[in-house]
């Protein structure tokens, strides 16, 4: 499961906690330069945890001022989308000529790969969430005019993007790798509907994505609640049956048929990992959600045509 890496300068004596932050976020970020607008008085912590490819990072320290200048930008690196949402304070994102400031409950973006400004004029808490650019790039939209600009604080997609990204920081040191890898996968794609709901391009078809992916996620959380059904993830989502229909349209087997997909799939993913070969099929099939265990040998069947059995039997290293 994701673990959490932690940088604080608690145990750095005062006086050389300045220095220790602006060399630790110079070799973390790649050259990016931090001061401290003269201050003596300083601490700072960060925690990091990955989400598949999108890293999230809670921080926390006295006022500073990070600068990225054109001649720092190395080509060479990984080009991310950054986005700083504050839990507690300010921070000005200054990109592309535009400044934005946000605060509690908002967000803004801004590109890693050209020069930027990011101020925190006074004592900040915030969650900072790295997308690959690449993962946005490929899905055709024009980012420049994107950055450096307010979102989340009227609501919408960009609010659900901020929701997201809060509850997947707080969750993933309890997730899988896969679970995380899918958590990452649904950021990556609110912070798409989030662009082109700034761009203008949001639709209804938008809005209902969006639920959709939260549905999913939703779902990936809960796999192993035997009770988890359509009526149950409308009251956690808060919205009604017909909207939560309405968002599974265009899926095949609708939201009870993607449940038991994800199931199964989750089933058959443990039987093939050689880490599971002491649990029992019944133990696993239990742990994802499945009460009925004829119900779970006649569906697994169904989806991959043989018994569970007769599946794990094929798998090398593994015996029923």
């Amino acid at each position: 499961m994701p673990s959490a890496s932690v940088m604080s300068t608690d145990q750095v004596a005062p006086s050389e906690r300045v220095g220790f932050w602006s060399d630790w976020v110079n070799r973390l970020f790649c050259g990016l330069q931090s001061s401290q607008y003269g201050d003596t008085d300083f601490d700072g912590r960060m925690s990091t945890v990955h989400a598949g490819e999108v890293v999230l990072t809670h921080l926390a320290a006295s006022r500073h001022h990070v600068t990225r200048s054109a001649s720092q930008v190395r080509a060479s690196e990984v080009g991310y989308l950054k986005i700083v949402a504050p839990f507690v304070g300010c921070a000005g994102v200054e990109q592309k000529g535009r400044e934005a400031w946000v605060t509690p409950d908002q967000w803004s973006i801004y590109d890693t790969t050209d020069s930027y400004a990011v101020a925190n004029p006074v004592r900040v808490e915030h969650l900072i969430v790295m997308v690959p650019k690449q993962r946005l790039v490929e899905r055709g939209l024009a980012l420049d005019p994107l950055m450096a600009r307010r979102l989340g604080g009227s609501g919408g997609v960009a609010r659900l993007a901020l929701e997201t990204m809060r509850s997947a920081y707080r969750e993933l040191p309890g997730m899988s790798e896969a679970a995380a890898r899918g958590v990452g996968d649904a950021i990556t794609q609110f912070v798409h509907l989030s662009m082109l709901d700034l761009a203008g391009i949001g639709t209804a078809q938008t809005q209902r994505e969006a639920l959709r992916e939260r549905i999913k996620q939703h779902v990936g959380e809960h796999l192993g609640d035997p009770a988890l059904s359509v009526d149950g993830i409308a009251h956690a989502l808060n919205c009604s049956r017909r909207l939560l229909y309405n968002a599974f349209a265009e899926e095949p087997d609708g939201v009870a048929g993607y449940i038991l997909r994800r199931r199964l799939e989750a089933c058959r993913r443990s039987f093939d990992d050689r880490a599971c070969a002491h649990r029992s099929i019944t133990d696993i099939a239990l742990s994802f959600g499945f009460s009925n265990m004829a119900h779970f040998s006649r569906v697994f069947r169904s989806h991959l045509g043989m018994p569970p059995s007769d599946y794990r039997r094929g798998v090398p290293g593994l015996t029923g």
